[in-house]
C-alpha cells in the first residue's frame, strides 16, 4: 500500500461543465441585446452597462446550477451581485446623464463597422467576463475540503467586501468633488483615498475578484484560476482603466505633481514635496 494516498478531487467536472455552458450562454444572451440596443443607437459606450450585470449573472447562475458547497457559492453570487448593483447605479447615471457618446469608445472604434465593433467591444467583453468570473464558476461546482485550507473561503470573501467598500467610498469621495463649485475646489482631487491612490476607485475593484480567487482558491483547483484577478488587474490598470485615464488628465493643472506624489495603483502615504 503507498505511503500516501492520492487526494481526490473536490469538483465536479460534469457540473463544472454544466455551469460553464449556461455561463456562457448567460454572457452571449446579454452582451447580445446589449449590442443590438447600442448599435441602433449610435451608443457604443451601452457596453459599460452590461459588465457588471453580466457578471452577477453568471455568479447567480453559477450559484444555481452549482452543486459545490452552498455557502460559499451564494456567499460569492451575493457578494458579486452587491458590487454589481452598486456599480450599475453609477453607470446609468452617467449613461443617462449625456446625451453624446463616451469620447473613449469614440476615439477607439473610430471608423469602425458594425461587424468590426461587436468584435472589439461585445465578443471581447464577453470573454473577459468568463474569464474574470471563472473561480466563481469553479468554486460554485467544488466541494470546501476539511483542514486549514477551508478558511480561505470566508478569508476570501472578507477580501471582496473591503474591496468594494473601497471602490463605493473611492467613488463617492470623486462624486462629492465633482459636485463642488469649481472656483472653490482644487485643481485635482488628493484627499482621503485620492492622497495615498491616483485610481483608489479601481484598486478597489481589484480586490473584489482578488477576494473571490482566494474563496476559490479554498478548493485546490481553484488555485489554478489564478490567470482570472490578473487578467482583471491588467485590464484595470493598463487596458481600459486607470492608464486610459491618465492619459486624459495629463494637461490638467497640478496632475503631474499629484502624480509625483501619490501612488499609481496601489496606496501607500503620499510622498512629501
Amino acid at each position: 500500500m503507498p505511503a500516501t494516498r492520492r487526494r481526490r478531487s473536490t469538483v465536479d467536472t460534469a457540473n463544472l461543465c454544466r455551469v460553464a455552458a449556461l455561463s456562457a450562454a448567460v454572457v452571449t444572451a446579454a452582451q447580445t441585446a446589449t449590442a443590438v440596443v447600442a448599435l441602433r443607437s449610435g451608443r457604443r459606450d451601452y457596453a459599460d452597462a452590461v459588465w457588471g450585470p453580466g457578471l452577477a449573472a453568471v455568479a447567480v447562475t453559477s450559484a444555481l446550477a452549482g452543486r459545490g458547497d452552498a455557502r460559499r457559492r451564494w456567499a460569492l453570487a451575493a457578494a458579486t451581485s452587491a458590487w454589481a448593483a452598486r456599480l450599475e447605479r453609477q453607470m446609468l447615471g452617467r449613461l443617462r446623464g449625456s446625451d453624446e457618446e463616451d469620447p473613449r469608445y469614440t476615439e477607439f472604434l473610430e471608423g469602425d463597422s458594425a461587424k468590426t465593433v461587436l468584435g472589439k467591444v461585445f465578443l471581447t467583453q464577453g470573454l473577459s467576463q468568463l474569464l474574470v468570473s471563472a473561480p466563481v464558476q469553479l468554486a460554485a461546482a467544488s466541494a470546501v475540503p476539511r483542514g486549514r485550507r477551508r478558511w480561505l473561503a470566508p478569508a476570501g470573501l472578507a477580501v471582496m467586501i473591503a474591496g468594494g467598500v473601497v471602490e463605493a467610498l473611492a467613488d463617492h469621495q470623486k462624486s462629492e468633488y465633482s459636485q463642488r463649485d469649481k472656483e472653490n475646489r482644487p485643481d485635482v482631487l488628493d484627499t482621503g483615498l485620492w492622497g495615498w491612490s491616483r485610481h483608489p476607485n479601481y484598486f478597489g475593484d481589484s480586490l473584489v475578484w482578488d477576494g473571490a480567487w482566494i474563496a476559490a482558491a479554498a478548493s485546490a483547483p481553484g488555485a489554478w484560476t489564478l490567470p482570472a484577478p490578473a487578467v482583471m488587474s491588467y485590464l484595470l490598470m493598463f487596458a481600459t482603466g486607470a492608464k486610459r485615464t491618465e492619459k486624459r488628465m495629463q494637461d490638467r493643472p497640478g496632475y503631474r505633481a499629484y502624480q509625483k506624489r501619490t501612488a499609481f495603483f496601489f496606496p501607500r502615504p503620499p510622498k512629501r514635496t
